[in-house]
Order: structure tokens, then C-alpha cells, then sequence
């Protein structure tokens, strides 16, 4: 069964979020305006709506294939349960060459996962495994 969300669209102009085809994970977030992203520079791109969904969820900016194929990743981006205000996409150029974004085009994905809710519990020692405290490169290249 599909897990319930409600959606309050925040400006007239915005397009709400949607999946592109039946069984997709990433609901499609669009960008509110024109702007020509420069290499090496990073912009916030507003999108218009705010969401509710329950505890026990997240919903996670994520990037678009077609435009990390072109240099273009998203930063950050974690919407807690209780988050009300307006979902943004926080998008870096890591290309060389400029990236024109217009009003209505799909800019990021936006997916809602489950997660768990840790109890910390403070302790000074934690059970020894195989790779222990083994850093990048630790498994292997």
C-alpha cells in the first residue's frame, strides 16, 4: 500500500513533484526559475511546495542521472518528518561549462525513504569485527 503524503503547494507558479513512469523511486522536483549555473558554483533552487508525511520517514534530495552525467550533483538535502517549510535542491556545477536551467525543468529527485530511529547507548567498547577500524581502501581496490 502506497504511503500517504500531503502536499501544499507554496507558490501558484510551481509544479508539484511526480514520478515519471509507474515504479519510479524518485519523485521529480522542477525549478522555479531561469539561471545559468556557472562551473564550480553551487545554487539553492527553490520548488514551490512543502510536504507531511509520518515518523519513521525521510525524504532525500538526490540527483537527477541525466545531469550528473553533465557534472551537476546535489548537496545535502535530508527533509525530516517534521520539516513544514519549502523543499529546495542545493545544486553544485562540477562540469566545465556553464549549465542553463530553466523554470519547469526537472532539477533533482526527491525520495521518501523508511528509516530507523536510533537509541544511542554510551558505551567503551564496541564487538570486534573483520575489518575493524579499517579506513578507505581497507577492503581492497
Amino acid at each position: 500500500m502506497p504511503l500517504k503524503v500531503k502536499i501544499k503547494k507554496l507558490n501558484p507558479h510551481a509544479i508539484l513533484p511526480s514520478y515519471a513512469k509507474p515504479g519510479d523511486a524518485g519523485l521529480d522536483m522542477f525549478s522555479l526559475e531561469d539561471y545559468i549555473l556557472k562551473p564550480n558554483e553551487r545554487k539553492i533552487f527553490f520548488t514551490g511546495f512543502a510536504l507531511e508525511f509520518p515518523e519513521g520517514y525521510a525524504a532525500i534530495v538526490k540527483d537527477r542521472g541525466s545531469m550528473a552525467g553533465k557534472g551537476l550533483h546535489t548537496m545535502g538535502g535530508v527533509f525530516d518528518a517534521g520539516y513544514r517549510g519549502e523543499y529546495n535542491a542545493q545544486i553544485v556545477n562540477l562540469g566545465a561549462e556553464p549549465y542553463e536551467i530553466k523554470t519547469g525543468h526537472k532539477i533533482a529527485q526527491l525520495i521518501i525513504y523508511p528509516v530507523a530511529i536510533a537509541e544511542l547507548e554510551e558505551t567503551d567498547n564496541l564487538s570486534e569485527t573483520e575489518r575493524g577500524d579499517g579506513r578507505f581502501g581497507s577492503t581492497g581496490i
